[in-house]
């Protein structure tokens, strides 16, 4: 039997800044864009008491709560925070997989013999309050999908462990809302059919799942009735994706050089994006016409938006540039890697620049990578 443990920092941006700043604690905190036409990015339990909640326009958040303490966001700050936790988790446990910037699951199995599993689940959790002074739900079950399900149940920092064999009636009285991996359009589809609890859910013949909703009711079924097969995916920090250009020529022409770069994040800043994941890490590589190579990197707050992983490389390119040689070959990777779907900086941008990335992205989707780039990177790659 599997052991597998969910972990959440509770609202994770706010616990940040109430860590920093103790008068925010019992107040409603939403965290966003530093106008009215930014978006929450997240908000404390007191606001979602007054309907608030992530991704609604500031403006309608104020609306509903006009006496919230509204703050711009710091990512830089978050980021620092969730390595935290990754390094006791690290430290701590076999196995773990990061699945976003405050989200962990880690797997027990085996150790059993060794520990009692939720008395060694509750010493990790400690140790990350210890050390990160954050508040932190988990659940425990055989499965990613009950355990993920059993921390949203346990909130706010609390723990829950979900016996072998009682995975249905736990999941039973819940509304469907609560299985991972239904959204709004599938949520209004299974209300459509009478469906409102999990345990309506499970009683529902497979066949009839799969007829209405193909592969996608199948997998939603199994999720309602507790079963997840699914392995917890090693995490590794240097997991990355990148792209490099070798020159048929070796050139010194600065600009040019600068305009591949361009091409090349755009390139790989889209795929971080379409893969749902974000980067932590940018590198930048050169190598000379004598073939000596050289790279710069640097750590940044997640991200997956062009024009600040853009930023950051040129800036890069810059410290690397400086021996005045012909160049053979330009490089640009993404590194530290994790699960996320930030489009954009939450904090500094407004619905133009959303709107502008998604209309790119379903450009790219419809017709090809190349679909659309920037005027500077256009042909070089």
């Amino acid at each position: 039997m599997r052991h597998i443990v969910h972990m959440d920092l509770d609202t994770f941006f706010v616990s940040v800044e109430r860590l920093r700043n103790s008068k925010l604690v019992g107040l409603p905190v939403i965290i966003g864009g530093g106008s009215d036409r930014g978006v929450v990015a997240s908000c404390s339990y007191e606001a979602r008491k007054l309907g608030v909640h992530s991704a609604m326009p500031i403006r309608q958040a104020r609306q509903l709560c006009p006496n919230g303490m509204y703050i711009r966001g710091d990512m830089e700050a978050y980021s620092k925070y969730s390595r935290v936790v990754t390094d006791v988790i690290a430290d701590m446990v076999p196995l773990y997989e990061k699945a976003s910037i405050d989200e962990f699951y880690i797997d027990l199995t085996g150790m059993d013999k060794f520990f009692g599993i939720e008395k060694f689940a509750h010493s990790v959790r400690n140790k990350i309050m210890t050390e990160a002074g954050l508040p932190i739900s988990f659940g425990l079950s055989e499965n990613k999908t009950v355990s993920k399900i059993g921390t949203g149940q346990a909130k706010p920092n609390g723990t829950i462990a979900i016996e072998h064999g009682t995975e249905k009636s736990f999941l039973a009285p819940l509304s469907i809302s609560k299985i991972p991996m239904i959204g709004e359009v599938t949520f209004k589809t299974l209300r459509s059919m009478g469906i409102a609890r999990i345990e309506t859910l499970q009683q529902m013949p497979i066949e009839m799942m799969e007829r209405v909703m193909g592969k996608h009711g199948i997998m939603i079924w199994k999720k309602a009735n507790g079963i997840d097969n699914n392995p917890v995916e090693p995490y590794n920090e240097r997991k990355s994706i990148s792209t490099e250009t070798t020159f048929e020529t070796d050139t010194i022409d600065v600009q040019r050089l600068r305009n591949i770069l361009v091409a090349m994040v755009e390139k790989i800043a889209f795929k971080l994006r379409k893969e749902g994941k974000l980067t932590s890490c940018v590198t930048v590589k050169l190598r000379y016409s004598n073939f000596d190579t050289f790279t710069q990197q640097c750590q940044i707050p997640y991200s997956s938006s062009d024009h600040l992983l853009l930023e950051k490389a040129h800036a890069l390119f810059d410290k690397l540039y400086n021996r005045r040689l012909l160049i053979r070959l330009i490089g640009v990777r993404f590194s530290g890697l994790v699960q996320g779907t930030q489009q954009i900086n939450l904090f500094d941008n407004v619905h133009k620049t959303v709107d502008l990335y998604l209309a790119m992205d379903k450009l790219r989707k419809r017709f090809g990578d190349d679909a659309i780039q920037r005027a500077a990177g256009l042909g070089e790659l």
